[in-house]
Parts: structure tokens; sequence; C-alpha cells
């Protein structure tokens, strides 16, 4: 796993409460939060956990409708932030590959949204989806977020105009597949590489969505946009955030897991 220290200075440049107030950033917690609504239904007894928290726009958003949220998150400067918003969650700093700190199958819908964004190995995911799994009741839910391969070819290589030196030291396949190395940030994923997970982790998908859709690329436009044209760019992109034709050419994908174990 990318080092602590790495990731504590990459977050403490990196604004990522004016990311997800951004909007496009609006998007992608919108259409989230609509599919987490979807699977945890009106018992505000259920117990959420957010691994990966970040700065809490998820758990306290969570919190402050009445559910029981737990928040582990990595990153000290990021829990600080979480923490400064005095919700009821209860926020420890933590690591997605050890989970310790819980008992099997102590919550009803666990959320991944950062972890997999940094874990660079197939097994170091595995591990994280195993601990995912181990502390979610049997048929709870599992939403995991990834970023996608096709974006960073698109922007950083095409857009950004970086893709022939990319090829040269070796960060592209033959296919175009972003090789990440160590000292990389992101890991980057295709259907492919994410269906192998589930499959070897025996997790059943329900549904897969594009939570951002071409919002990451519209950045300018949806920044141009009045309040009632963007209104009706998100509810075109909820109409068509689960077609399976458009799945993985946005910047991340959200998969949604039943518990199967």
């Amino acid at each position: 796993m990318k080092e602590m220290n790495e990731l504590e200075k990459y977050y403490n440049k990196f604004n990522e409460e004016k990311r997800l107030n951004s909007r496009h950033g609006q998007v992608e917690f919108i259409t989230s939060m609509k599919y987490i609504h979807e699977y945890l239904g009106e018992d505000k007894r259920k117990k959420i956990l957010d691994v990966g928290a970040g700065t809490g726009r998820y758990s306290v958003a969570l919190a402050n409708e009445g559910y029981d949220v737990t928040a582990v998150e990595l990153v000290k400067y990021n829990l600080g932030i979480l923490k400064s918003k005095n919700s009821s969650v209860k926020a420890y700093q933590g690591n997605a590959l050890k989970l310790k700190r819980f008992e099997n199958d102590s919550f009803d819908v666990t959320l991944l949204f950062g972890p997999m964004y940094h874990l660079h190995t197939k097994e170091e995911q595995l591990k994280a989806l195993s601990e995912a799994s181990r502390v979610t009741k049997k048929d709870g839910v599992i939403l995991v977020a990834y970023c996608m391969n096709e974006y960073s070819v698109l922007t950083y290589g095409f857009k950004e105009n970086h893709i022939k030196e990319s090829m040269a030291a070796g960060k592209l396949s033959e296919d175009f597949q972003v090789l990440s190395q160590t000292e990389d940030l992101y890991r980057y994923m295709r259907l492919d590489d994410i269906n192998a997970l589930n499959e070897e982790m025996g997790l059943a998908r329900m549904k897969i969505i594009s939570p951002d859709g071409p919002s990451d690329f519209m950045r300018p436009v949806l920044n141009a946009m009045d309040e009632e044209t963007f209104e009706l760019f998100v509810k075109y992109h909820l109409s068509v955030c689960e077609r399976q034709d458009l799945i993985g050419a946005g910047s991340h994908t959200l998969d949604i897991l039943k518990n199967t174990k």
C-alpha cells in the first residue's frame, strides 16, 4: 500500500472539500447518495461503516440523517476536518487492510469509496474487500468505488499530452492499460479487473453504476451552467448512470455488492 506519509503529503495539498462541493463533485455525491439510500431504506437503526471516509462528506451527511455511522480514515489531516464538523460520526484513524477494531458482522452497509484508488496490488485490493466483507453482516451491502482506466488515458495521456512519454516510460501497456507503479498515487481499473476481484472474493454484484458519468470531462461546461440547466444535467445523468454501455467511460465506477459470505 502507498506509504501513509505520501498520502498525507498529497491530501495536505489536495482540497477534497472543494472537489466534493464543485459541480462535478456534486454529481458524484448526489448519485452515490441515491444508491446508498436505495439499499439503506428508512431503518435508521442500520449501522454504516465508511472506510476511507476522507473529510466526512458521506459519513457526516448520513449521520445528520439519523443513521449510526462509523468512519475510518487513514490520513490524519482529513480525519481532523471530519472531526471538526462535530457530528455524531464515530471517527477513527485506520487502514482499510486492517479493520481489527471491528468485530465480524458489525455493519449493515459498508462504504469503500477511497481505499481502492490507492491500493496497487491485487492482493491488497482483495484484502480490503475481505476486511469489508468480514465486518459487514451476511446479506449486507458493500459499495466499492474505483478509478477508471480510460479516464486517466484520455485526460492525462491525450488531453494533457503525456501519452508519448507515458508509453516510452512503460506506464501503459500495448492496449493502453495504465501500469501503476508503487510510486504512483492511483490505481486505474477496467471492468474486467473489477469483475475478477468479485469472482475471487465470491461477492455478488447487485448493480454497477457510473457515479459521475461525463462530468469530470465537462468541468468548465458544468461550472458555466445556470442552476436550472445543471439540475437538468443531474436529472439526465441519473437516468443513464446504470447504462452498461457507459460504465467505465467516466472517472469512477461504483460497484454495489451483496455480502453473500
